[in-house]
């Protein structure tokens, strides 16, 4: 475990959680549980503050810049506070040449926000997104970082609203 002091923005729980993924690496090399850690502080918070970024460099030994550069590759890491519904539209060229851009226009509309927003219940983030690697079952979203939808045409993105709605009540 980090003999750093376990202050900021994380519980203690996350820390241990931390130490876990640190403890599958050799000690010189404990950055590599760097996309762990950001997953954690995820976990804990919805998203990973820069306050999060500082308190995993430090416990990682790394320079702030290099989680940061982490953070904003990947775009499963929530960058600012998001819905409870975190809807990723793929807008890559095979989507787009299938709708995936009118996919994005439809559900913002529908919900009555621009790309990137949140509506105003908190309910649902709407945002595009990079290849999620099934092109031939585009349009494609990802649902909340995990579950992929294919075929996604307004009348199936409706019902995938109406149900995730539901979810939540």
């Amino acid at each position: 475990m980090s003999s750093l002091p376990k202050t900021g923005p994380l519980s203690d729980a996350a820390y241990a959680r931390f130490a876990r993924e640190v403890a599958k690496y050799p000690a010189d090399q404990k950055q590599s549980a760097v996309m762990a850690c950001l997953s954690i502080a995820q976990q804990e918070q919805g998203w990973v503050s820069p306050e999060s970024e500082a308190a995993i460099a430090a416990y990682l030994d790394m320079a702030p810049i290099a989680v940061r550069e982490v953070t904003t590759f990947y775009n499963m890491y929530n960058q600012q506070p998001v819905g409870q519904f975190k809807l990723n539209v793929c807008t890559n060229l095979p989507c787009q040449l299938r709708n995936g851009q009118a996919a994005l226009e439809h559900l913002c509309q529908k919900l009555g926000i621009e790309p990137g927003g949140t509506t105003p219940d908190g309910l649902f983030t709407v945002q595009p997104c990079e290849c999620l690697g099934a092109c031939a079952d585009a349009p494609v979203l990802l649902v909340n970082d995990r579950q992929m939808v294919s075929f996604m045409h307004n009348d199936r993105l409706d019902d995938l609203v109406d149900t995730l709605k539901a979810q939540a009540q």
